[in-house]
Parts: C-alpha cells; structure tokens; sequence
C-alpha cells in the first residue's frame, strides 16, 4: 500500500495545488471522488490491465466520466494514462482529501468506547480536542466492548486511553514493578 501512496502523492499534490491556484477544490475533489470510484470497479480493473494503448484507455475513462471531468480532470486521466498509472487513482484521491484536510485545518479523531456516545459526549470529546489540537476535529466513532467502560481516542501519533481496561493494564504493570 505503501508503494501506491508512493506513486500517488506527485499526483495529489500537483492536483491539490492547481485546484487551490485556481479556486476549485470542491471540483476536483468530486472529480478524482469519480472518477477513482470508477477505477475501483472490478469490470474496469481488467480493461485497465488490458493491452490497450494509453490513449485508448484514457479515452475510454474519459467517455464514461462525461460531464464529470472538465478539461483539468480529463489531462490529468491522459497524463496517468500515459504514465500507466490509472490504476492509483482511488489512491490519487485519498492524498488529495488529506491534503484538503489539511488545508482546512481538519483532523480526524478516531473514538473507540464501550458504549455508543450521546451527542453530549461526541460534542464534549470535539470540542476538548479542537482546543488541544488546535484544528477542527472530525470523530469517527467505533464500538469494542471489550474496553468494559471509558473510551480510547485517537489521531496520528496522539492517544488518550481512558478506557477501564487501558486502568486496569497500568495498574497491573504498576503492581508488577
């Protein structure tokens, strides 16, 4: 996976770039959101590893994308056509949301609890890591009842664990020494 983030940054990032130059972020984001759920499909996945010409494959994403793509979009799919590198696209995108992410200041937090959080909660839990982060916070919100009460959160290298069995780990470690 490594190796596809690889290939697809220059892509993302020469993208993102032009989308901020030009003021169209919105529209590339729908754009490569397209065109890479396009690619993802397993009948377009053979055609892609097909012996087809570049031109002939770019054309042929390009007929089936339409209206989606403007003429920004469709130099892009020729240039990655070309390049034979259609098939990063979903990957192309994923950078290109980060990099939008971090233009606007966007983070993700990743909340695991014991329980299902109440609205209370979730908007408690962003607005302290807004204030520690400093940057609007996006929860993304998942259960594991083997935590038994509490809640772990997380965001990059960032982790609070508050969660019982996250206490009851240190209080045995703590006991051990």
């Amino acid at each position: 996976m490594s190796e596809l983030t690889t290939i697809a940054r220059p892509y993302a990032k020469a993208a993102f770039d032009f989308a901020v130059e030009q003021s169209t972020v919105e529209k590339w984001a729908e754009m490569l959101k397209f065109s890479s759920e396009l690619i993802k499909d397993e009948t377009m996945q053979t055609f892609l590893n097909s012996s087809f010409s570049s031109n002939k494959l770019a054309d042929t994403v390009i007929s089936i994308c339409g209206d989606q793509l403007d003429q920004y979009g469709q130099n892009l799919i020729r240039l990655m056509a070309e390049n034979k590198r259609l098939i990063v696209l979903p990957a192309v995108y994923q950078e290109f949301q980060h990099y939008v992410e971090e233009h606007q200041k966007i983070v993700e937090v990743q909340v695991i609890s014991a329980q299902p959080l109440n609205v209370a909660q979730s908007e408690k839990i962003v607005a302290a890591m807004e204030k520690r982060l400093a940057r609007k916070v996006k929860l993304n919100c998942s259960l594991d009842s083997s935590l038994i009460a509490g809640v772990i959160i997380r965001t990059d290298d960032f982790v609070i664990d508050g969660s019982s069995r996250g206490q009851l780990a240190r209080l045995a470690n703590e006991l051990q020494l």
